[in-house]
């Protein structure tokens, strides 16, 4: 598995992205929920009843309790007759002031905010998937490195083992020897651990098993290249970007909320027929009368309302959208100061890797030749067993600072990358 694989993987199958992009079609789905308030309103009414037909003379205000069309009679009745009603009422609103285009804007804004989401968790899940790979390259150096420190233990044990069967050596010296290879035995099974650790973290971005897993480093096994100065555009920024949504989306809000105390009209049609077995002397007709509709009518108009005690709701409403705005502007430039550090330090780091780094064929050479040195002088019978092994724990040492020294500048020019929000550009370069 190459970066670019894992980075794509993990985008296709890791929850956090996929998440986002169901918010993303939540935002399309209320966008066009939005775009509904342009379509008139049609009901279609049906109502088929068996009722008692006495009127009473009289205003109630509105309660929800069926109402009796037609005069009142002098006495009470317990008869009963059909009734039945059928219809289609129509409203549309023509215009409303802008209210309606304010919420269309404010849902538009809402879909961007969740897509500038999507390639905000994206960049960063791809940070993520960068680190945890080079975490493996460098745990898999660091393994290979101990297991060149225990081949040399187990020689040199075998040296001295020899030495001492011939009287050449006191005992004691073996014991260190062999205390040496057990201690090498041991770092190489802490390294095998740090290896299986880094790949499960891996495994778990990509979603597949961590036994599974074979790396292909591509250009990070190469000395990384030295580019020009790294440099921070803040607007391009992929959480930059989703944050001037954001206020973009506060923004509408503040808008829409200006335009919502506003007169509201309607042009309103109806189409109706209704059927009774009631007659306004008080007869009913028996049978089957007044199942089916008979009577038909149709009405035009346009209503107007305005809710009048509404100013200081709206009002408020519209002071926390803009506070709410402030916070966001506020945020952003919290944003951009916390990106700047971010690069900072990021060069900071990717300086202090490169100078290391250039230093390491020095050490890792100086490492070698002690340990030659310190083996002669012991087969020579000029040294000891201890200067042996402190000579033989300086180079395991020296050369997994060197294996891990190169990667090190690799994850500092990925932490340029995140800051600069282009994780793309970095993957591409390392799996070509």
């Amino acid at each position: 598995m190459r970066l670019s694989d894992a980075v794509r993987q993990a985008a296709e199958r890791y929850g956090s992205v996929q998440v986002s992009e169901e918010h993303v079609a939540e935002a399309a789905a209320s966008l066009r929920l939005a775009r509904t308030a342009y379509l008139p309103k049609v009901d279609a009414i049906a109502q088929v009843n068996r009722a008692t037909r006495n009127n009473v003379f009289g205003l109630q205000f509105p309660q929800g309790l069926p109402t009796v069309s037609g005069p009142p009679l002098e006495q009470n009745s317990t008869s009963s007759v059909w009734g039945s009603s059928v219809g289609f009422l129509v409203a549309w609103e023509p215009f409303d002031f802008g209210l309606r285009k304010a919420n269309d804007e404010v849902a538009r804004s809402a879909q961007r905010r969740a897509s500038a989401a999507v390639v905000r968790s994206r960049h960063e899940l791809a940070a993520l998937v960068c680190d945890a790979y080079l975490t493996v390259l460098a745990a898999e150096q660091t393994f290979q490195q101990a297991e060149a420190s225990v081949r040399r233990a187990e020689v040199f044990e075998r040296v001295v083992e020899g030495l001492v069967n011939a009287k050449l050596r006191p005992g004691v010296e073996l014991s260190r020897a062999r205390a040496e290879s057990a201690a090498a035995r041991t770092q190489r099974v802490q390294a095998r651990r740090a290896v299986d650790v880094a790949k499960a973290l891996l495994a778990r971005f990509v979603n597949v098993e961590p036994a599974a897993l074979g790396l292909i480093p591509g250009r990070l096994s190469d000395a990384p290249p030295v580019a020009a100065a790294p440099t921070l555009d803040v607007a391009a920024h992929p959480a930059a970007k989703e944050q001037d949504a954001a206020m973009d989306e506060a923004a509408a809000r503040v808008r829409a909320a200006g335009k919502a105390w506003a007169p509201r009209f309607h042009v309103l049609g109806s189409v109706y027929a209704r059927g009774t077995g009631a007659r306004a002397s008080g007869e009913t007709l028996g049978g089957l009368n007044g199942l089916g509709p008979s009577i038909h009518n149709w009405a035009a108009g346009i209503g107007v309302t305005f809710p009048l005690m509404e100013g200081p709701v709206q009002r408020a409403r519209r002071d926390a959208e803009a506070a709410r705005l402030r916070g966001e502007g506020k945020k952003r430039e919290q944003l951009i100061s916390d990106l700047t550090g971010q690069m900072n330090s990021a060069v900071a780091s990717l300086a202090a890797a490169r100078e290391i780094a250039a230093n390491m064929p020095n050490l890792l050479e100086s490492a070698r030749a002690t340990e030659r040195q310190a083996l002669a002088r012991y087969r020579a019978g000029l040294g000891n067993a201890m200067e042996v092994a402190d000579a033989q724990r300086q180079l395991t040492m020296s050369e997994v600072d060197s294996a891990v020294a190169r990667l090190a500048v690799w994850r500092a020019l990925l932490g340029v990358a995140k800051a600069q929000g282009d994780v793309e550009s970095f993957v591409e370069e390392v799996s070509q």
